[in-house]
């Protein structure tokens, strides 16, 4: 009873005075969905650059006006690896409803691996249906790998023999279905089949692109003669054991001798490559990334670019020379540094360059105690300029300054 009397008196006091009315509750502020997009914007990378799949998910999870804008940012970049995952994908951009337009619009960039070798490997037309499905779709990295017949690998041999795996070409109804869809303006082929002509395939469908990255097995012009890519490259990549030829180069690179601004190489090119490149596209190049520059041809060819902004190299084993005679344009440059690199012509760059910004240096073995580097420190931070120190081989390639039109950036 006692407690009872404590919720409900038995006798209202006299000097009560009468109840305020209660108050409302407080109503839910809707948030502006610019708010929102700004949110999921800053979570988007994670530390090391990747794109925060695990945070995008959970911010997908929050409420009913978070749900299609983080799902619409965890579909600008897909990658599809089997043709369980196409059909999955294909069937969520569904285009017969509004919520599957909208995330199939949301598309910008895809990554697909279609690999001949694999029982539940993406078909060729299936991926050409994704692409067209990808209204807004910019860039495109592709990934081709052969087959060969069973009992036909050769388990154990050298590499060239046992990756000699044909690929069949694009067909007609691929091409088509292609050639109808969205006009991407990047494309990455990685070619690791025997096929030498499927790369000139696809480069025939788009003469949109503007940036082009090429691996693997290098490619060949066709027998009969040929009109020349109708691209205008402002960016081109390069990654070849065996180099194209020339005549591919000249051929690939017909339309934008006023346009090609960054020149990319993942492995070390022949001279006669590097040389014909430099020399034909000198006084538009904007950037130049090379694993090394051994030599003083090579040297002397990177010297002659006049509009060089950026420069970057990996191995801590460049020649000296290079820095010597530098363009005054030059505004970047990043090199590896172990315990033997000589960073004398370094350092009179950045104490003579009149228009450095930014120096980027790799850490390889030993070159944490490079005597050299606190001199390098000093002198950045005397001239204003940014040093960024890293050990992270994949940090370090993304520390890009040149045109933003690879796959990382939107």
């Amino acid at each position: 009873m006692h407690f009872l009397s404590l919720l409900v008196p038995l006798r209202p006091s006299p000097r009560v005075e009468p109840c305020a009315p209660a108050a409302a509750t407080p109503r839910p502020i809707d948030m502006p969905l610019e708010i929102i997009m700004t949110i999921l914007q800053l979570v988007y990378y994670n530390d090391n650059l990747e794109i925060d799949i695990a945070m995008l998910k959970s911010c997908s999870l929050v409420c009913h006006a978070w749900s299609l804008t983080a799902q619409k940012l965890l579909f600008r970049d897909i990658t599809l690896q089997s043709q369980r995952a196409l059909e999955s994908f294909v069937g969520a951009i569904d285009r017969s409803c509004q919520r599957g337009c909208a995330l199939g619009d949301s598309v910008k960039r895809l990554r697909i691996i279609m690999d001949h070798n694999q029982p539940s490997g993406i078909h060729q037309h299936s991926f050409a249906l994704t692409v067209s499905l990808c209204p807004n779709l910019t860039g495109l990295a592709l990934s081709l790998y052969g087959c060969v017949a069973p009992g036909k690998d050769i388990v154990g041999a050298p590499d060239q023999l046992r990756m000699r795996r044909p690929a069949p070409l694009f067909d007609e109804q691929t091409i088509q279905l292609l050639t109808s869809g969205p006009e991407i303006t990047a494309l990455e082929f990685n070619n690791w089949s025997e096929n030498e002509q499927t790369t000139t395939q696809l480069l025939r469908v788009w003469p949109t692109l503007k940036s082009l990255s090429i691996s693997g097995t290098a490619p060949q012009l066709a027998a009969t003669p040929s009109d020349p890519l109708p691209c205008a490259l402002e960016r081109l990549r390069l990654n070849f054991q065996t180099p194209p030829s020339n005549d591919y180069m000249r051929w690939l690179l017909d339309r934008s001798s006023e346009t090609l601004r960054v020149l990319e190489f993942d492995r070390e090119p022949s001279a006669d490559l590097l040389e014909y490149l430099l020399n034909s596209h000198r006084s538009t190049l904007h950037s130049v990334s090379l694993p090394s520059v051994s030599s003083r041809d090579q040297a002397s060819a990177i010297q002659k670019c006049s509009e060089l902004r950026e420069l970057r190299t990996e191995r801590p084993s460049v020649l000296p020379l290079l820095y010597r005679k530098l363009p005054e344009s030059l505004e970047h440059i990043a090199f590896g540094v172990d315990r033997d690199s000589v960073l004398h012509a370094v350092l009179e760059v950045v104490k003579n360059g009149t228009s450095l910004k930014t120096v980027a240096v790799h850490i390889w073995a030993g070159g944490e105690s490079h005597n050299q580097l606190s001199k390098l420190k000093i002198g950045c931070a005397w001239r204003g300029v940014d040093l960024t120190i890293t050990s992270n081989m994949r940090l370090f390639r993304l520390m890009t300054v040149s045109l933003p039109l690879c796959f990382l950036k939107t």
